[in-house]
């Protein structure tokens, strides 16, 4: 297609040393119970029932125990798929995340369209879908047509941990072998119905889950089942080991992106021989690059990608979660002769996905798109989209852990306007408060705050004071005392309010954002510059600083530095009424107001990897300079037949090609 032209900018930013991170205090998938033990090659029994993988064990040590679970399928409208897996009589509820949805999804009519000794086929929908449910060994193949998308327990990983009493004589070991999911169920293959047979909004099937369960004296109870230790801290589990997993199978793609938040490329790497990527919310300022452990964010959606379409897997499980991401040939396994045989033969790239819980339900979202924008929009569908933020949250935001009192606000205000610097927000961090009580300001460092906010209204400037998500434990403080009083703390197995250690002490629990100039150490003028440049052209435009950093206002690096910064901050102010509109359109349609290129150019196979370069909204494309000293950058421009122009000189550019761009200081 082509577009109305659009523009070429080009910012910069010099990236400085990673800092080291203390790996000692976060957990590897080695010291994750539930993790470790689920990476494990499973034992499974042979005999009536029994499933045969991995390693076998005599069958005299290994009694199985049926278990229940509840298979849901529903095909829902705007081409997504839903699978819930369940205990059909667990002995206490499980854990199922609420309030993420938006709403229960709007569903479509579900049929049978076709079923034979082992296997049945489901119609999901107008859009041709089809779910191929296969008895032994259990999978679910979802089709399009004679092309298959994606195959659920292909590689037979399902794990369902049940919930039972604890037992000292023997363990209660789960393994994730399968065995025969469905003897009790084979009515319905069998059924005198002719197709379509409708079924309604959803099918429901009671699958008896075959366990092996270890009874001789050597299988002493599995380490970390019960409780764990990690450094100095004991994690008791009284409902025992609940953990839940699920393989996927992506056939034809051979890039997958998203589950944030890590510090690692835009494609997500494999993981064999490695950990898997941890999904667990941390406070983590110092960490290395290229690492799948944990940031402070965990968004358990996993995009894959290829020249034909884009498909999505949303796990709603909030437990600590690891997910391993490998990739192989189909057309080398089992997996990929089934390919072959549907596909008219030739070896096809292939990406495994496993997600892996510590408790909670199996409870996924296939979004099948096909085009980036359209699984976007179902994730939004689903999630709901971003609130639009009023105009002035686009403008540039001041922050310091912490500028001192009164008197520091009213000096950094002054130098905005001093040298011409536009900003629309001074932040203020913990230390305004009294002690770290939020809610309150210290009276000696902050004792008129009210005149202090006014100062900066008169200016059409506001406040953000930031209150951390714990309460700081003292009988004195009101806000405490009424959480405490109301029962409105969290509770620990005993009953009582939980208490941890953080920045105010002793707190009970009831943004990620962007630091411009980096939150530690000390930047130079000209990474600083870099960093001004590219924070301009990103959604969220704060600097901010920890509070043992020199000092980094804009004006406090020479007069030259100052005007490179000015023009940053600027263009910043003069693209607002863009960045408006592309905010009203991720409120309206759920897409990325910051989006790798290949969600504008799908088929372009050159913008699968990049990740030096991205798009803002349709129009603006950026590349920053992550070299010191760089005089210009190679810059891919995508879309056959499309024109691109460069925003400083003006130049007008065909694509697609790679082209050198010339940068400077200000540029």
């Amino acid at each position: 297609r082509r577009r109305l032209p659009a523009a070429l900018l080009c910012a910069a930013l010099c990236l400085g040393a990673a800092l080291a991170v203390d790996r000692s205090n976060f957990k590897t998938c080695e010291q994750s119970g539930f993790c470790s033990s689920s990476r494990r090659p499973p034992r499974s029994a042979r005999g009536p029932g029994g499933g045969c993988g991995g390693r076998s064990r005599p069958i005299d040590t290994v009694s199985l125990v049926q278990v229940p679970l509840l298979l849901e399928l529903w095909g829902l409208q705007g081409n997504m798929t839903r699978i819930r897996i369940k205990e059909l009589n667990p002995l206490r509820p499980r854990f199922e995340v609420p309030d993420v949805l938006v709403g229960e999804p709007p569903v479509e009519r579900l049929a049978v369209t076709g079923r034979d000794e082992g296997s049945l086929e489901l119609s999901l929908g107008p859009a041709g879908h089809r779910l191929l449910v296969t008895e032994k060994p259990f999978r679910m193949d979802l089709l399009q047509g004679r092309e298959l998308l994606c195959s659920v327990n292909a590689r037979g990983l399902l794990l369902f941990e049940h919930l039972r009493q604890r037992r000292d004589s023997f363990s209660d070991k789960l393994s994730s072998s399968v065995g025969s999911l469905w003897d009790k169920i084979k009515t319905l293959f069998h059924r005198e119905l002719p197709p379509p047979f409708l079924l309604g909004d959803a099918i429901s099937l009671p699958i008896p889950y075959s366990q092996p369960t270890e009874t001789t004296a050597e299988a002493a109870e599995e380490p970390g089942s019960w409780e764990e230790t990690f450094k100095t801290h004991t994690d008791t589990k009284p409902n025992g080991p609940t953990s839940v997993g699920l393989d996927f199978s992506l056939p034809g793609f051979e890039h997958v992106y998203g589950i944030p938040e890590h510090a690692e490329s835009l494609r997500l790497r494999t993981t064999e021989g490695g950990d898997p990527y941890r999904l667990y919310n941390l406070d983590v300022f110092q960490y290395e690059l290229y690492n799948p452990m944990a940031l402070y964010g965990s968004v358990p959606l996993l995009l894959a990608h290829s020249a034909r379409r884009t498909l999505g897997i949303f796990w709603l499980n909030a437990a600590e979660t690891w997910v391993d991401i490998s990739s192989n040939t189909a057309g080398k396994t089992l997996f990929g002769k089934l390919l072959d045989y549907m596909q008219g033969g030739g070896e096809t790239p292939q990406t495994d996905v496993r997600w892996m819980s510590e408790s909670g339900i199996i409870d996924v979202f296939l979004l099948l798109g096909p085009a980036p924008a359209a699984v976007m929009g179902q994730y939004a569908a689903l999630t709901g989209t971003q609130a639009l933020p009023p105009l002035f949250a686009l403008g540039y935001h001041q922050s310091r852990w912490n500028y001192n009192d009164e008197e520091d606000v009213a000096a950094v205000e002054k130098g905005f306007e001093e040298h011409a610097v536009p900003c629309d927000v001074l932040w203020l961090d913990i230390e305004h408060a009294d002690g770290k009580r939020y809610f309150t300001w210290d009276p000696s460092k902050f004792p008129r705050p009210r005149a202090m906010l006014e100062q900066l209204a008169a200016k059409k400037r506001k406040m953000v004071s930031i209150v951390d998500p714990h309460i700081k434990v003292d009988s004195g403080y009101r806000v405490h005392a009424e959480l405490r009083s109301r029962g409105f703390y969290v509770k620990t197995k005993d009953g009582s309010d939980y208490e941890g250690w953080c920045w105010p002490g002793d707190p009970s629990s009831p943004p990620p954002t962007a630091d411009v100039g980096g939150f530690f150490k000390n930047p130079d003028a000209e990474l600083l510059v870099r960093w001004y440049q590219a924070g301009a052209l990103q959604p969220f435009f704060r600097a901010h600083a920890h509070m043992d950093t020199a000092r980094r206002e804009p004006w406090l690096f020479g007069e030259d530095n100052v005007a490179l910064i000015r023009g940053a901050v600027r263009l910043r102010y003069a693209l607002l009424p863009f960045w408006y509109t592309a905010f009203y359109h991720s409120h309206r349609h759920g897409v990325p107001i910051m989006r790798p290129l290949w969600m504008e150019y799908p088929e372009d196979t050159t913008t699968f990897a990049i990740d030096d370069q991205y798009l803002i909204d349709r129009a603006l494309l950026v590349h920053p300079v992550t070299e010191q000293g760089a005089r210009g950058v190679q810059v891919y421009l995508p879309g056959k037949g499309e024109v691109w122009y460069d925003t400083v000189s003006y130049q007008k550019h065909h694509a697609p090609q790679t082209l050198y761009v010339p940068v400077t200081m200000s540029s």
